[in-house]
């Protein structure tokens, strides 16, 4: 769920910052953006360059260094956080963030940011426990923070009882849960097709196209993670199948992949055809490979099948079904053709020359076609946000349809 999100790692003059490290390092290997923020005393525990090295991005920690850029620091990140954390969130922090003081970079971005706060306290199980700590704690979480609580062990003072940062498999599980989607489609049978097919010219080469599969297995990963029972069909792809999969079905050829889909179409609620299924394929496949010494060749090809076609004129009362339409010219006229075409619900449109939104990006630039004729436009997103919007438009049908 954190793929994507940029997130503001704030660290404080605890014992306890040493765990922000692999806080830090989780959270960009979740695919999540990360900006850290360091108080002065944070860097007597940990230094600005192992948090630099981490994180892959400069780090903020003087609210008087020279200006490279015509952003003001603190409200630079204060307006870019999908979600700010505070860890280790000492009682000095949670004293000042609780009465609005800022006096240093962390805290006067703390006071700017209108993304959703996480404060994960440790300390000394005194101060932790302390009636002034604790109101600072409750004046938090009644302006919506949310607190982490700390773990209970043996402290850095000789002591045991709470007060420990919880581990940072335990933290960023926290913002991972904070971004996890309703169970908008618990119940729903979801059948999703990615990547490429190929078609075999000889045992070594084929006809293919350049599908990464990305754009697929993000619906499916969101898909699965809003409760749908997700089905998904790929064919030959480098990535790995999204956790919580009801079926990973791998194929290669575009008949391989008709048969996987047609087997399963009857008991599905969503159809989503991200897949590049190649539209021809060789007539006859040579038994060994071609050597080269062979000379000129002249391949004589033959049509594909239609599968998504093919699924709209099987589609029942009821199910959804959603194409995808990537071109290079006449965007809208295409995606709209082939939406009437093939009986869908909703067609994903890309200009695939456009920057971003090619093949094997991490990111696409699309517009949303629905059978009413309303085109909705994107903006440059992640795939997996553009999964999430796609997914919300297809429960805003299903709800209005009841």
């Amino acid at each position: 769920m954190l793929d994507g999100k940029k997130i503001v790692l704030g660290v404080t003059g605890g014992i306890a910052a040493y765990k922000a490290v692999e806080v830090a390092s989780r959270l960009r290997q979740a695919g999540a953006e990360v900006h850290v923020i360091m108080t002065r005393a944070a860097k007597e525990f940990v230094t600005e360059l192992t948090f630099r090295e981490i994180s892959g991005q400069p780090v903020a920690s003087d609210m008087w260094a020279p200006v490279t850029h015509w952003n003001v620091a603190h409200i630079a990140l204060a307006n870019l956080a999908d979600a700010f954390l505070i860890a280790p969130a000492t009682a000095n922090l949670l004293a000042k963030a609780a009465h609005g003081i800022a006096d240093d970079m962390l805290t006067t971005t703390l006071l700017a940011t209108p993304a959703p706060l996480f404060f994960a306290p440790a300390m000394n199980s005194r101060m932790y426990g302390h009636p002034a700590t604790q109101q600072n704690i409750a004046t938090l979480r009644s302006r919506g923070a949310h607190i982490i609580e700390p773990a209970t062990g043996h402290l850095a003072c000789g002591t045991d009882g709470p007060g420990r940062l919880p581990e940072p498999a335990v933290l960023v599980k926290a913002l991972d849960d904070f971004f996890r989607p309703e169970k908008t489609l618990a119940g729903k049978n979801v059948l999703v097709t990615a990547a490429g097919t190929v078609e075999p010219i000889d045992p070594v080469r084929y006809i293919g196209n350049r599908s990464s599969g990305r754009m697929g297995y993000a619906i499916a990963a969101e898909a699965a993670a809003r409760g749908a029972a997700v089905t998904l069909v790929s064919g030959p792809s480098s990535l790995t199948p999204p956790e919580g999969l009801k079926r990973f079905v791998p194929v290669e050829t575009a008949a391989q992949m008709r048969e996987a889909v047609l087997a399963v179409f009857p008991a599905i609620d969503i159809v989503i055809k991200a897949a590049a299924v190649a539209d021809y394929r060789p007539m006859t496949v040579a038994p060994n490979k071609i050597k080269k010494d062979a000379g000129e060749i002249t391949l004589r090809l033959e049509k594909n099948p239609d599968i998504l076609r093919e699924l709209g004129q099987r589609k029942q009362p009821g199910q959804i079904l959603v194409g995808f339409a990537a071109e290079t010219e006449n965007l809208l006229a295409y995606a709209q053709s082939k939406l009437e075409k093939k009986n869908l619900d909703f067609i994903v449109a890309n200009d695939v020359t456009k920057p971003g939104a090619g093949f094997n990006t991490e990111t696409n630039l699309a517009k949303l076609i629905a059978r009413n004729g309303t085109v909705e436009e994107f903006p440059l997103l992640s795939k997996r946000e553009l999964a999430a919007r796609l997914l919300d438009r297809i429960t805003e049908k299903n709800k209005a349809e009841l």
